[in-house]
């Protein structure tokens, strides 16, 4: 369980920092305390059901990514939305950078 809880906090705080938000800005996003944030984020206690909806709802990724790690249809969906906002042109420069990273991504896993 112990484990469990530091890849969800692990997580959290990833995807807090890469949306470039403070645990403060999460907490009132979210609105839960900065002190869920951090002891969820530290691995300490295990969220609540609801503040697990919460969270994950602030930071726009599914709860199955939350608690195991999957990429869920929830979350492709999210992405899929956030690119259906862009014109051709930005659409076909985003496939080449995903193209180029998946490129990367998969070579550096094959060595």
């Amino acid at each position: 369980m112990d484990e469990l809880l530091h890849q969800i906090g692990e997580r959290i705080a990833a995807r807090r920092k890469q949306l470039r938000l403070t645990q403060e800005d999460l907490a009132e996003a979210a609105a839960v305390t900065p002190q869920t944030i951090s002891t969820a984020e530290r691995g300490q206690k295990a969220l609540r059901p609801n503040n697990i909806v919460k969270i994950c709802a602030a930071l726009d990724i599914s709860p199955d990514y939350l608690l195991l790690g999957r990429i869920s249809r929830e979350d492709t969906s999210i992405l899929a939305q956030k690119v259906s906002c862009l014109s051709p042109e930005q659409y076909r420069h985003l496939e080449d950078v995903i193209d180029s990273f998946i490129a990367v991504a998969t070579h550096d896993r094959d060595e």
